[in-house]
């Protein structure tokens, strides 16, 4: 799959496709059903399958620290959507400038100009354009001027309830990991590149591979069974802390795991840390030494869960 950052970048070749546009965050099952029309669209008309996508995330502009914590970066976008076979992923950036170009400007300029779209699909509560404004009607009537057909695709429910980005987050937060697997249709993982952390796990013997989550908001956070994969095409067993650390004075969120049975240098590995189960939510403890026995004991109860499942 192509990725092609910034509008800047799309040439004459890349006109002529079939779009489809959002955040897309979390790749869920509601996506899966707005990007089979897509690529089934994308077939008939023989054009190639996009996806248009932004970065930050418009609530991460406007709303910066307060808002919703994001499910998946870019790149986590990419490896799910290149699963899809999808052709193409568009990235902008969105800034100010780019929010305030009207709803007319936005299809006028982007989806004719540089894209030259002769399908869009969309979710039913697609909005865009300056202020919101633009909507499934006026996409509609750009289409019949413009001659490109417009479909949004129904959301997809589970239980009478509508699968969304929303929603996933919420379960997060409960530490509802099957409902959230039900939503996105595999169990939620979190990758980056292992990097450098203040190496004090090793002074009591559970060196840990830290990655920095890199978004503003983290959508999880707490002390959690996982499956590491990543290295030597092997799945590793461990326990992880997703948060601020708050014993050790943490500030940015950052994501520590304890690979078990495992020695070795895993600095600038990309690894994938696949959430099993919650064992407790982040606390500070009033001392190192009090943290330590609690991390004891979620070894303990980590490894006993990995022999029984």
């Amino acid at each position: 799959m192509e990725l092609i950052r910034g509008i800047h970048n799309l040439d004459d070749q890349q006109k002529g496709c079939v779009l489809s546009i959002g955040n897309f965050d979390g790749i869920h099952l509601g996506h899966h059903a707005v990007l089979s029309r897509l690529l089934k669209e994308a077939e008939r008309l023989q054009v190639p399958a996009t996806v248009m996508t932004f970065e930050p995330q418009p609530a991460e502009l406007f709303s910066g620290k307060n808002a919703p914590g994001r499910l998946s970066r870019l790149r986590d976008k990419f490896v799910q959507l290149e699963k899809l076979n999808l052709d193409r992923l568009l990235c902008v950036s969105f800034t100010h400038e780019f929010a305030n170009l009207s709803a007319d400007e936005f299809i006028e300029q982007l989806l004719i100009n540089k894209l030259n779209v002769k399908f869009l699909v969309i979710g039913d509560d697609f909005h865009f354009g300056y202020q919101r404004l633009g909507d499934f009607a006026l996409l509609k009537q750009a289409g019949e001027k413009y001659g490109f057909e417009v479909v949004d695709t129904q959301s997809l429910s589970q239980n009478a309830s509508r699968v969304s980005s929303t929603r996933i987050r919420s379960a997060l937060a409960k530490g509802d990991l099957q409902q959230t697997e039900q939503m996105l249709g595999r169990k939620y993982s979190i990758a980056g590149r292992v990097g450098h952390g203040r190496k004090l796990g090793r002074t009591i013997g559970v060196p840990t591979a830290n990655l920095l989550l890199k978004r503003r908001v983290s959508p999880v956070s707490g002390v959690f069974v996982v499956s590491i994969l990543g290295i030597d095409d092997k799945v590793y067993r461990g326990v992880a802390n997703i948060g601020c650390r708050p014993t050790l004075q943490g500030e940015r969120q950052q994501l520590e795991v304890h690979i078990f049975d495992f020695q070795g240098d895993l600095y600038g590995i990309q690894l994938e840390v696949i959430l099993e189960n919650k064992l407790r939510d982040e606390v500070r403890f009033d001392s190192f030494a009090e943290l330590k026995v609690q991390i004891d004991k979620d070894i303990q109860q980590a490894r006993e869960w990995h022999q029984l499942n």
